[in-house]
This record gives C-alpha cells, structure tokens and sequence, in this order.
C-alpha cells in the first residue's frame, strides 16, 4: 500500500490506470485528486512531494550524511524500484542545489540550506588535543570536526566534552570556532615527571595530547623528588595563565621501574591504584563459611559432578559446569556463577568501589581487580572441592544440543576439578586425563551449539591477544600470540548460552505485559558507509565480500578470516573489520546482538570482574521473586558507565602491552628482525614483527635510496626514481634503530 500511494502521488498516469482497471478505486481516485489540489506548492527546485519527503531527512538531520540505502531505511523502503526512485530524487536534490555530494554516494544538506535549516551556531562535541597546543571538535551533531587554534581552546583539554561557538564558514576552508565552556572534564589527575627548577616546579604530562605542563608549588610537592613519576590535581586555571596549576596526589617513583610505569598507565586513566580503607574493612568481617540455613534454601549441586576451565594463571573462578545424565537420557547442563549478589549488598562501600571501577583491569604483569582480593580470589572463587554459593542457569538438551527445558535459580556446589585450558585441549586431541568421557560429553555439546549459531549468521571476529613471557622482575624476555583453541571455545559457548536465555527469560513479552528493565549487552548493525569503505579495503586487496543479506555478510566475514590467515594484511583487516562494526555496550534498550546473531543478549556469567553481571544477578533474582520492574532511566545511566569503564580498562590493557613491547626491544636496538608491512602512511611504514608482534615504523626519511611516495588507493609507497614498491603484507627485514621507552614507540629501518 505504501508503494501504491506512492506512485498515485508521484504519478497521474498511474492514478488512471488504476482508475480504469479497478472501479473500485473510483471513490479513493477522487480523494486523493482532492489532496492534490489543495496540497501547498513547494519550491520550484523540489516539486515532487516525496522529494520533499527526502529532504526533510536532510533538514532534520542538518550535519548528517546520507546515502540512497539509509533514506530507504529511514522511510522504511526495501523494494528495489522504491529504492531506485530514491537514487533519482538524490541527483534531483544535488541538482537544484538543496543537498551536496560530500563523498562518493553520500550526500549531505547544501550550505545555503544548511544556514536556514540551523541557524544556531554553538554546537557540543568532544576534545581531540594535539601536541601543539591545537584541537579538533568531534560532535554528532557536524558533519565534519572542528579545528579549534591553540588560543582559542579556553583551557579544555584531550577528551573534555565542551561548547563550541562556531565561526562562519569560509569557502575552501575548514570548519573552526572558539571553545566557550567545559562541560566536563575527561581526567581528574595527570601522570608525568617532576622537574624542579628554582622556586617552582613542574609536572610535565607523560600524554602527548596535554600539550601543557602543570605548575606545582613547592608546598604542595608532597615529597615528590626531581625526575621522580607523579600524579597531580589541577587545583585552578586563571583565564590568564597558560598553564594551570596543581598538586601532587600520589608519588610513584623512578621512570623505568616496573610498578612505576604500570602504576603511571592505571593512574593515567583515572582508575585507583588501591581500595579506600573502608572497602577493606569491609572485605575483612565479610563471612567465609557458609550456614546450613543458607545451603537448605537452594538447589544443592554439591553430589553433581562439576568442574572450573580457566587459563593457567587465573585465580578468580568465577563460572564452572557441571553435567549429569538424565533418566530419560536427556543431559543436564549447569552453568554455575559465583554468586557475588549474596555478599556484596547495594549501599556498602563494596559495592559502591565496584561500581564505579565497573571491571577489573588485566594489565600485562597484573590484574586490577574490581573487587578486593577476599571475594575476588577467595570467599567467591570456586576453587576445587569447597563448597560455593552460586546463581546458576540449569539446561535440559538433548544429545544434539537442543533446549528441552531451563531453570533459573540460586545453587550450591562443590567443584571436582580445576582444569586450565590446556589440559583439556590434550584431551580433545586424544590425551587421556582425569573425567575425560564428562569434559568429551561437554565438548561434543558444545559443538553442536557452536555450529547451530554460525548457521544463524554469527560473527568469528579475530584478533590477536599477545601474552609475554616475564622474569622475576617483570621483565619481558618472550612474546607469544595467545590461540584459542576448542578447549576455550567449549567454555565460551555454554557461557552464550546461559547469557542468552537470561536475556531471553526476562526480555522477551509475556503475553500483554511490557517487558521488565533489564542490562542488555547490544552490538548495533553496522555503519553502511563503514561497511562499503571495508569492501572497497579487501577488494583492493584480492577479496570479496557479499553484503546482500545478513547471513551472506557473516558468510564473507567468517570465510576472508579463513583465507588471510598468516598473511601479512591479516592484522589490517581484522582491526578494520572491528572498527567497521558498532561497539558493543550496555543498555537498557535491547536492539540484540548483531555480532552473535542473539535477538536478546546480556552479561551474566563473570559478576566477580564485571558489575554489568551482578546488575544482571540482582534484576534476575528480583524479577524471579516477582517484584516489580526497576526504572530504567536509572539503570541506563549505570549502563552508560559500566560501558565508558570497559572502554578505558581495554586502553589501559592496551597500553600495558605497548609499554611492554617497547621494553622487549629497549637492548634490542642494532638487532635485526622478520616482520610484515602492517600498514602505510605518508609518514612510513609500519612493520609488526614476526615473532612477537611488537609493532613500530620505518619512517620514509631512512629510506634515503629513493624518494617514495604514498599509493593510499594500494596501500602501498613507490620510490619515484627507481619504482621499488613496498606493499601491504610484504616481508621485510628490519634493524631496531630506537625505542623511546616513556612514549612506547618503536623506530625500525630497513636492514
């Protein structure tokens, strides 16, 4: 019908053929000639009404990018001749000057337009600070980022959230304004080095993106020692001053040492380097044994044979599963979370350092974790042959995996066996060891739960976890890339599982009722204008991708993993193909999980190292003793921040290996080494090494045998007298030349 009405207003012809064919449609061909007659002029550069409809899309959303499919999506049009109509009424708008085409296929409102579509001029948007004292506006709300020039940043700094005043656009030029307030800063406290000089001192910020040293007076040093690593407070920025001034929070000591610079990565990113006092004191009366009341009110698991698979290093045991074989020959599953929910109650002061921690930090020598080591590691682990408090999804399947029956509920078990990842991947490949035919039983199970998701359009997104091998004093002598293998793979997907059905038990409708506020993990479809530039990315180099349907592209995905393993663009695109997709996170509002292929999702299964989790704990118990739902402003609001604290521990992870990598190669400089061209850039080429991954440049200006030149179309730079040419994924050879420990970067040069 929506086609149809379409046509009998964008077409007279149409309305009297259908006129004459069906003399039904008579009464509504005279209706809709009413309509017409009385609809208001538009504007002689858009007099199709459903241009008009078009471009209203644009005025709406006057610094977004549109291409024909998002319009389609928008006005919720999937038929191919709709959408062939909406590419023609595109080239009409561009035409009559009413939209431009900014990018191949990608159209956004004409400045003229634009001016009257917002005649506001101060937009909100995020800091990108740069060394020089410059900065760029990142907002939703423009089209393009805004150059902010070093006078005019009113004191912001890297990652704030601040008003921009917008100054008028002038032609050729790029968007700039003036800051004209902080709404609210990205860091409380700054890492770096002291320097004293005279009467004052300075802290001078290990980030590039602070492009100003701190002033400390001498009075607030609090001890700190010239050259030592410091973390300051801004404690006042007079509009006059260019540099602000501050005081020193916490001393961590000399550049170099281990705990220092581990120590320097965590405070960088605002998170605490110990547990207030009032935590611990918590932690200490917290009860270790359990009562026989307590064991008396659950489901007792204690007899069922149960174990833990976690790496070899792990110390939280914060899932394990046990199997029993049932009379009518069905298995009984049971995915058993500790039940962190029973000890850490809303209010206390455990919980309140949970939250605002949101996980736990896994840095390369360490873990961080979100709570104290009691619970974490002790009262809440299940360790092997202790009796343990857990919250539990229970599973009926059969022997092809099929869901016969679940339940939900709070359990008690004893664990048998702590295995580690590796000793049961010798057992699927053959090896014998303790419970082998319940761990192959478990393992079969999983398979078939495995296949049945990929069929369904499931994602195996790849990337590379490096682990380092340290000495005793932490110091990086090996690097290795970390597999996952089968024996991960079989605890990974019975933790789908019960991650799914939970979602599913609360999120989906009961007959008329609304479904209940819930924290759902989400993962959005992908941008189409990112999808299209990661096509165009593996095109050029050698591959295709069908993006037709959903199934399809999980499809392409899933078999371009397959065929760049080992090759040298096998790093670029798994990071490419990453940042193509939306970010997962937590909300209230479940749009389902486009990576998994889940139409309902959550995070239930690790409450000991992520507060997601024992939200999840607490609204399944709520809702399982039939309480009413909870509001979900509220609980948006801490999904919001458990997301932002996800996103700043994996930088804090990342930069932990970087560091690490770096000092791998600190008394390697001279070495030589096998690595491939993992990327190209107008600045150089940047060469992930073989062995251990440590990734650093080949900056053009030390290729002095040739000028060479960018090919960013190929990926590749080309020496302009010669013609030598270094592509993507090419082998190369290289020589350490430096490695600046403080700022992790690693300069190689050909050998």
């Amino acid at each position: 019908m929506y086609i149809f009405l379409q046509k009998l207003f964008t077409n007279e012809r149409v309305i009297e053929q259908y006129d004459s064919s069906f003399r039904y449609y008579n009464y509504f061909y005279v209706l809709i000639r009413k309509i017409m007659s009385k609809k208001k002029k538009l504007s002689k550069k858009a007099k199709n009404p459903f241009a008009k409809t078009v471009l209203n899309i644009f005025i709406s959303n006057p610094f977004k990018g549109f291409n024909f499919r998002q319009i389609s999506a928008a006005l919720e049009i999937d038929d191919k001749a709709s959408r062939d109509l909406v590419k023609n009424i595109l080239f009409q708008l561009q035409s009559s000057h009413l939209i431009v085409e900014e990018k191949r296929g990608k159209y956004r409102l004409h400045p003229e337009q634009l001016a009257q579509a917002m005649p506001s001029t101060e937009i909100t948007g995020k800091v990108d600070m740069k060394q020089t004292g410059k900065a760029y506006v990142i907002s939703k709300d423009h089209p393009e980022d805004i150059y902010i020039s070093p006078n005019n940043t009113h004191h912001a700094l890297h990652g704030d959230i601040v008003r921009v005043h917008l100054f008028p656009k002038r032609k050729d030029h790029k968007y700039e304004g003036r800051i004209v307030e902080i709404i609210s800063r990205a860091h409380t406290q700054f890492v770096g080095t002291i320097k004293i000089v005279r009467q004052y001192a300075f802290l001078v910020p290990d980030s590039v993106n602070v492009p100003v040293d701190i002033i400390i007076p001498l009075e607030h040093l609090n001890n700190a020692q010239n050259g030592e690593k410091a973390v300051a407070r801004i404690t006042d920025w007079p509009d006059n001053a260019n540099n602000p001034f501050g005081e020193i929070t916490d001393v961590l000591g000399k550049p170099g040492d281990n705990n220092v610079e581990m120590n320097s990565i965590l405070a960088s990113f605002d998170f605490p380097l110990s547990f207030p006092r009032q935590v611990e004191k918590e932690a200490e009366h917290i009860e270790t044994v359990i009562s026989q009341e307590q064991i008396n009110s659950r489901r007792d698991f204690r007899d069922v044979w149960t174990c833990t698979i976690d790496p070899p290093d792990a110390k939280d045991f914060d899932d394990a599963i046990s199997l029993k074989k049932l009379d009518n020959g069905n298995w009984e599953v049971g995915v058993h979370i500790a039940d962190v929910s029973y000890y850490v109650k809303p209010g206390s002061a455990i919980d309140a350092e949970g939250y605002e921690r949101g996980t736990s930090i896994y840095m390369v020598d360490r873990t961080i974790p979100m709570l104290p080591e009691k619970l974490s590691n002790m009262v809440c682990s299940l360790r092997p042959d202790e009796e343990k408090l857990c919250f539990s999804a229970v599973f009926e399947m059969d022997k092809n995996a099929k869901l016969i029956n679940e339940w939900f509920g709070k359990t008690v078990i004893k664990s048998n066996r702590s295995y580690n990842y590796e000793e049961v991947q010798k057992m699927i490949d053959g090896e014998e060891g303790d419970f082998k035919d319940q761990l192959m039983t478990l393992h079969l199970l999983a398979s078939k739960l495995r296949t049945e998701r990929f069929k369904k359009g499931a994602i195996a997104f790849h990337s590379q976890e490096v682990k380092f091998i340290l000495d005793e004093n932490a110091k990086p002598i090996g690097a290795f890339v970390k597999e996952q293998k089968e024996a991960n793979w079989l605890i990974e997907d019975f933790m789908l599982l019960a991650n799914r059905r939970v979602a599913e038990f609360i999120g989906k409708k009961n007959g008329k009722k609304p479904a209940k506020t819930f924290v759902y993990r989400i993962h959005d479809v992908p941008n189409p204008e990112k999808l299209q530039n990661f096509v165009e990315l593996v095109r050029r180099l050698g591959y295709s991708m069908k993006t037709g349907t959903r199934k399809s592209l999980a499809d392409s995905f899933n078999n371009l993993f397959v065929k760049i393993a080992g090759k040298g663009e096998e790093k670029l695109i798994e990071s490419v193909s990453i940042r193509t997709m939306a970010r997962a996170e937590y909300s209230t509002h479940n749009i389902g999980h486009y990576g998994l292929a889940f139409d309902y999702y959550t995070h239930f299964t690790s409450p000991i190292r992520r507060y997601p989790d024992l939200m999840v704990h607490r609204l399944l118990e709520r809702y399982l003793e039939g309480k009413p739902s909870v509001s979900a402003e509220e609980y948006e609001e801490k999904c919001v921040h458990s997301s932002d604290m996800e996103r700043k521990a994996v930088e804090a992870e990342r930069a932990s290996v970087k560091y690490k990598q770096a000092e791998y190669l600190l008394d390697k400089v001279g070495q030589e080494f096998n690595g491939l061209i993992s990327g190209v850039s107008k600045w150089g080429l940047f060469v992930e090494l073989d062995e251990t991954k440590c990734e650093g440049m080949v900056s053009l200006k030390y290729m002095n045998d040739d000028f060479y030149y960018l090919d960013e179309d190929n990926y590749r730079v080309i020496g302009q007298r010669y013609g030598k040419e270094y592509k993507l994924g090419d082998p190369v050879r290289i020589r350490v030349k430096k490695v600046d420990l403080g700022k992790k970067q690693m300069d190689f040069e050909l050998a």
